[in-house]
């Protein structure tokens, strides 16, 4: 606790140098310092299940809560060129750990057996931006990861180092950033998207970007981890590694912005197969449970698709829609057991009613999963988030509603969640399930 403390007075200190530091805020910015804390608490009551499995969301009473904290740091290297770190304090769990719910509902939770909170470094990367130093430049205001300064409007970057792929990948307007949007995991991401990461959310990857104002396309590679949702990377680089290739349409529909996003992965790893592991079923013992961690052999691949689409209705209202795909014959080794998923909502900001900092939203997910990792789990079979032992399957559905209110200024609020969840895990036989959340965010 003391060292969190000292890390804490260290984090305020530095923004404090920082804050003094930029007395004019249209010039270039050579040091970047800036932080957030999120603290999320979750309350789920008991509800009806007929059984429980290894991997169930628990049907009795529970609540959880988790920290992180966050400092970013940046500075300008040279021309184009910037390097940013960011120390991180995370701890906390999930309900149940996490488990038994396919679109699990805080994405601010990792799926790990010890909760105390850990130090460490989230992200350490360097990025290069290649540009027409005579083109068209736009003035961009300090930010996380972001340094104040002019920059063009066309460029080609090129980023290294140890970084979250969703800061740069599927990203949506209305509905990505847990720490003050929606909280579940199937609405910060295209839930059928294995998003690159270890267990905290990280991956070393390398990314290519070529930006203008209507098109951007993105291609990431990533490293993965060793174990399926482990903490620790294979570096069998040419067995173990995912790709990721982005297309967006930045337009306006009826004088509003919207964006279109086309996205498309594939990942290599020692992945377990369902088929295999339902045949590898012993024809002499009707207890035994199929294990697909048995089957794991390098040269498996698993691949996907993902539609992301964000407008504007008016200046203060805005929807947005998802879908995602993936072929569901190998495990899901890194986001979340879902193989195919839909997910649409709206989010409105507050100003008409004097409120201009305060937002709400409501959000709808539907998900689903493959003929065989179904018959997987049915058989007794468990993923890294699921497995109750059986399954009377039916597609899980998740309902969630927000209301984010700003305390003193923009940089500090607080927001209420509900969330219903119908067939938690996929499985009639279980739920519905209501988990109610409180959300303190503060960030400078």
């Amino acid at each position: 606790m003391k060292n969190h403390i000292l890390l804490y007075l260290t984090f305020s200190f530095l923004l404090s140098v920082n804050s003094f530091a930029q007395n004019d805020s249209t010039k270039d910015e050579k040091i970047s310092i800036h932080y957030q804390t999120t603290v999320i608490w979750q309350y789920k009551p008991s509800f009806h299940s007929n059984y429980n499995g290894a991997n169930s969301l628990i049907n009795t009473e529970d609540n959880q809560t988790t920290l992180t904290s966050t400092l970013f740091l940046g500075i300008k290297l040279w021309e184009g060129g910037s390097f940013f770190v960011n120390p991180e304090i995370a701890g906390g769990s999930g309900l149940s750990g996490a488990l038994g719910v396919a679109s699990s509902t805080n994405g601010e939770s990792y799926r790990v057996g010890n909760p105390k909170p850990r130090i460490s470094f989230a992200r350490y990367f360097f990025r290069q931006l290649f540009y027409d130093k005579k083109g068209i430049k736009e003035y961009q205001s300090s930010d996380i990861n972001q340094l104040a300064g002019k920059v063009p409007d066309k460029y080609f970057s090129v980023t290294i180092g140890k970084l979250a792929v969703p800061d740069y990948f599927d990203n949506n307007k209305f509905s990505h950033d847990p720490r003050t949007q929606f909280l579940s995991w199937g609405l910060m991401s295209n839930g059928a998207w294995d998003v690159p990461s270890n267990t905290f959310g990280y991956s070393p990857s390398l990314i290519l970007e070529w930006v203008t104002k209507k098109h951007e396309l993105r291609y990431a590679f990533s490293l993965i981890p060793e174990e399926i949702n482990g903490p620790v990377i294979d570096w069998h680089i040419n067995k173990a590694h995912s790709q990721t290739l982005e297309y967006t349409y930045n337009y306006k529909f009826n004088n509003q912005p919207g964006a279109f996003r086309l996205l498309g992965y594939y990942t290599n790893t020692h992945m377990g197969n369902y088929a295999e592991a339902l045949q590898s079923i012993s024809i002499i013992s009707n207890n035994n449970q199929p294990d697909v961690s048995s089957t794991r052999i390098y040269g498996r691949a698993k691949y996907g698709f993902g539609l992301n689409i964000e407008q504007n209705i008016n200046n203060n209202l805005g929807c947005f829609i998802k879908a995602s795909w993936n072929d569901g014959k190998n495990e899901n080794w890194m986001y979340s057991e879902i193989d195919h998923s839909l997910s649409l909502g709206i989010s409105k900001n507050m100003i008409n009613y004097g409120r201009k900092d305060d937002n709400m939203g409501i959000a709808f997910v539907i998900s689903g999963i493959s003929k065989s990792h179904k018959e997987y789990l049915e058989a007794g079979g468990k993923g890294f988030i699921l497995g109750d032992g059986s399954l009377n399957y039916s597609l899980e559905q998740l309902v969630e509603i927000y209301y984010s209110a700003s305390l003193i200024n923009d940089d500090m609020n607080i927001s209420g969640a509900y969330q219903l969840i119908i067939n938690p895990g996929y499985n009639k036989d279980r739920g519905p399930v209501s988990v109610f959340s409180i959300r303190f965010h503060y960030q400078i």
